[in-house]
């Protein structure tokens, strides 16, 4: 049912993910863009599902060793503070933040830490509700539009790309570092 919402198979399409990469998954939650990113980048390459809730790392832990997938590695962090990924600067090819903003309390936060782990170039794919949908994901008043992410955005420091459809209720864009 949540697939006809947002695929992540597709909209992981957009980030043009290469074997050896490596791809933080802020906010992993349940994993499906961890799984959709491992399985793009390979054996060589490397995912860190960066969640706040320690059951669902463990639930994703378990999934990926009943996979065989050996490429993804769970981190505990809190994405609202400054260094929350705990993950090294410049270390990252792209960073996914998909249905996650709209819950921080520091949104701002969020965004920074994602700057501050991607290499120069890096890309972050953001995927956020459009409206909220029957107790599915935001409350009208936690929906982000489209311009406000796209400000928040550029002002971290990143070059926003053209939205596209992400699902029936969702829109998704590429933000690229330039700084």
């Amino acid at each position: 049912m949540l697939g006809s919402f947002a695929d992540p198979e597709q909209n992981i399409g957009h980030l043009e993910l290469h074997p050896g990469m490596s791809v933080a998954d802020f906010g992993a939650g349940a994993g499906a863009y961890s799984f959709a990113s491992a399985r793009r980048v390979g054996g060589t390459g490397h995912v860190y599902a960066v969640e706040v809730q320690k059951d669902l790392l463990e639930k994703l832990k378990r999934e990926a060793k009943e996979k065989h997938i050996g490429t993804i590695e769970v981190v505990w962090g809190d994405l609202d503070v400054g260094g929350g990924s705990k993950l090294k600067d410049s270390s990252m090819d792209a960073v996914v933040i998909s249905n996650v903003l709209f819950q921080s309390e520091n949104r701002g936060a969020m965004i920074r830490e994602a700057h501050r782990v991607l290499k120069p170039a890096g890309k972050v794919l953001y995927i956020e509700w459009s409206d909220s949908f029957k107790n599915l994901g935001p409350t009208q008043a936690q929906v982000i539009s489209e311009p406000s992410a796209r400000k928040m955005f550029e002002e971290a420091g990143f070059r926003v790309m053209p939205p596209f459809h992400a699902g029936a209720h969702h829109y998704g864009f590429i933000a690229k570092k330039t700084e």
